[in-house]
Parts: C-alpha cells; sequence; structure tokens
C-alpha cells in the first residue's frame, strides 16, 4: 500500500466518530502519526485499537475543544515532542438547534460558536508555527454547504461554518508564499450522526459515508498539494474558488 505520509504529524480533531474517525484511520494508513482529539475517551480507545491494527500509530488526546488552555499546551507538547505539524484537520463541530434565529438559546448559539468558530482560531493560534515549521503543512478545515446556502432555521450553523471559511481563507492569503496550503472541505451529505439529528427522516443508506470522502482528505493532506484558499466540494468532487465580491 502507498504511504504518501509516510513519518508525517497530523492532528485531527473530532477524532472519534464520523468524518474524524474515518481521516484518522486514512492518515494512519498512509504512514502519519495521527494526534487523535475528541471528548470519548472509550471511543478514542477503540480508535488507537483500529490504528494499531492496521500496522498505525495515534496518541489520543482526550480534550473539550472549549477548553483553549489545553489546545495551547497542545501546540507546547508537539513543539517539545516532534517540533513540526505537518497536517491540521480541523472537524470537529457541532450543530446546534435547527431553530427561528429569534427562538435559539444563548447558550446554544455560544457552544456552536465556540465549537465551530474560536476553537478553530485557538488551534491556529497554536499550532501556526509548528505547521510552518513543516516542509510542506497543510491545513484542512471542514465547512458546510450551510455556509452558503443560508437556509431558513439553520442560522447559527450557517454562520459558524461562514466564519470558519472566512478564518481558513484569511490564513490561506497570509501563507500565501509559504509552503504552508490551507483548504476548506464541503462534504456534502455523509451519513454521520450530525446528519441523522438535522435530518432524522432521511434514509440514511442513500447517503455517502466518511470513509468514502476519507480518500479526498488524504489527497488534501498531502506533500504534493499544490492549491490554497479553495474549497474542495465532495458531491461535486471539484476544488472551488471561493467568490470574491465585485
Amino acid at each position: 500500500m502507498s504511504r504518501p505520509l509516510e513519518k508525517r504529524i497530523a492532528v485531527v480533531t473530532g477524532a472519534s466518530r464520523g468524518i474524524g474517525r474515518a481521516a484518522a484511520i486514512a492518515f494512519a494508513q498512509a504512514g502519519a502519526h495521527v494526534v487523535a482529539l475528541a471528548r470519548t475517551v472509550g471511543a478514542l480507545e477503540e480508535l488507537d485499537d483500529e490504528i494499531r491494527a492496521s500496522g498505525g500509530t495515534a496518541t489520543l488526546v482526550p480534550v473539550d475543544l472549549k477548553d483553549y488552555d489545553a489546545l495551547d499546551r497542545l501546540g507546547a507538547s508537539l513543539y517539545e515532542r516532534w517540533g513540526k505539524l505537518d497536517i491540521l484537520l480541523a472537524n470537529a463541530g457541532v450543530l446546534g438547534t435547527l431553530s427561528p434565529l429569534g427562538h435559539v438559546e444563548p447558550k446554544v448559539f455560544d457552544e456552536v460558536m465556540a465549537i465551530n468558530v474560536t476553537a478553530n482560531w485557538r488551534l491556529i493560534r497554536s499550532l501556526d508555527p509548528l505547521l510552518r515549521a513543516s516542509d510542506a503543512g497543510r491545513a484542512i478545515f471542514i465547512s458546510s454547504g450551510a455556509a452558503h446556502s443560508c437556509r431558513a432555521f439553520w442560522g447559527p450553523y450557517a454562520a459558524s461554518k461562514a466564519a470558519v471559511e472566512a478564518l481558513a481563507r484569511s490564513y490561506a492569503a497570509e501563507t500565501e508564499k509559504t509552503s504552508l496550503r490551507v483548504m476548506m472541505v464541503n462534504p456534502g451529505p455523509l451519513r454521520t450522526a450530525m446528519r441523522r439529528k438535522a435530518m432524522p427522516g432521511e434514509d440514511p443508506l442513500t447517503l455517502k459515508t466518511p470513509e468514502d470522502l476519507a480518500p479526498h482528505l488524504l489527497a488534501l493532506a498531502a506533500p504534493d498539494w499544490t492549491e490554497t484558499g479553495k474549497i474542495y466540494d465532495f458531491p461535486q468532487d471539484r476544488v472551488l474558488t471561493p467568490q470574491m465580491p465585485a
């Protein structure tokens, strides 16, 4: 099996299930040492078992992404152990509630922003020097079509993903002349727990799986990827350039 990520270090958030889990396994099978972040210890241990069974290696980091001090310590720990970071897959996110904006509870709105937006900024802040120290740093942010469709009742989630794209595009512009490449991903509808919560009446067997997406994330994480500041749209299997205002 080809191992395009041999000896590379990859941080994956939300690694215990869904897209994060599938990507962590794919990265490990491709040779990367995966630093897996999630809240649930048991699910992380199951992930570690699967990675080791396929010959890969992982470091488990049980953490709540709202613990921003822990994200700062993560950067320091990675520096002490490896002195660099090759891949960041910023995948973790929450849906919140589907509700008219005027009915959204403040604590729900705050949590969506804390996990989907602020945690990703704190990860950039903590890990940027390490990504720049890599010979081919890759930062991948999971977005959503909701950032552009702005459907009724999806306000907090849509706003958070639009903010993630703004952060990623700004980060790409700041690092354009470096070896760091920054990409966004619209996974589209996948067979995940978040999708079940959003669309409870949908037949999950009609959807693609996180494992279907994983090889494309692997391509974005590889040292030979060259695009930056763009969106990989999985439903179309195309790299899209974000539209600039006229």
